[in-house]
């Protein structure tokens, strides 16, 4: 599908994927906000996430009039997400499997949305994720028969198995859904883009793309290194691949330099809603 938000990476993920599909350790956690109810970052992050910010001020094409943000998707239905996947392989998916893909993508999305929980007026307490829909090419590689999901078959876009357009946002910008089936409660806010062979993975409004083998043998991971980078961009976070911020060392938004988000990384993010929220009223 055509990108209409600017960020599509191949994360090069160097020292921080091991083998075995185990993330290995490479930097520390996320520290709270010493008052979250305010913008109060640390005084050390101060003068990086200005410098962050003024280089997306110059580098976005449409940073303020872009309507398609996580946080805008977010707030127009007011405080959830709905997920397609998009099976682009052959291999056979269990309803098991199904259950613990689901699972991871709410997991790690939690662990991003949990960073303005409480913060500068932001108010939803939780934002539950819901896939409604598969789309594969051959129905028989789905090895379930309950109508948990919506199923699209053989439906193709660049070359990959598409979720219904009508019941996609990237395609249906006014909310109403008319021509999807199952109309609202249906309607599918990203693609969760599951390619088999894909190395790296690509993010933007229109979801997240990562490889097939990479998303399920991580399953058991903590930190599903690529899939958080993705979904960072999905909110509007940047890369880092000619410049870093001043007086910051590794974070999950400069591929490869940590497996995790870190309290920078949870302060550009906090930075992103503390500069739209006003467009939501808050």
């Amino acid at each position: 599908m055509p990108r209409s938000w600017k960020r599509t990476v191949l994360a090069v993920l160097l020292g921080v994927v091991a083998v075995g599909g185990v993330v290995q350790p490479a930097s520390a956690g996320v520290a709270t906000a010493a008052n979250p109810a305010t913008w109060s970052p640390p005084s050390t992050l101060v003068t990086p996430l200005n410098q962050v910010w003024s280089h997306q001020e110059s580098t976005y094409g449409n940073l303020y009039g872009f309507r398609n943000y996580g946080w805008d998707q977010v707030f127009a239905n007011g405080g959830y997400l709905n997920f397609c996947v998009r099976w682009d392989s052959s291999a056979p998916v269990s309803a098991s499997l199904r259950d613990r893909i689901h699972a991871k993508l709410a997991e790690q999305y939690r662990k991003w949305v949990d960073l303005v929980v409480g913060h500068n007026n932001w108010p939803y307490a939780t934002v539950p994720i819901k896939v409604v829909g598969w789309a594969v090419r051959d129905r028989a590689t789905l090895q379930w028969s309950d109508n948990s999901v919506d199923v699209y078959v053989n439906d193709i876009r660049e070359n990959a198995p598409q979720c219904a357009e009508p019941c996609g946002r990237f395609f249906v910008r006014d909310g109403q859904y008319r021509n999807c089936p199952g109309g609202v409660p249906r309607h599918y806010d990203q693609s969760l883009w599951l390619t088999a062979g894909m190395g790296g993975g690509a993010g933007g409004d229109w979801g997240q793309r990562m490889g097939s083998e990479y998303f399920v043998n991580n399953l058991n991971t903590g930190d599903m290194t690529i899939l958080l980078h993705e979904i960072g961009h999905t909110f509007g976070l940047d890369d880092f691949y000619d410049w870093t911020p001043s007086g910051v060392g590794g974070f999950i938004m400069k591929a490869g330099s940590s497996p995790r988000i870190t309290d920078f990384d949870a302060w550009m993010f906090r930075d992103w809603w503390r500069h739209l929220k006003n467009r939501y009223g808050y």
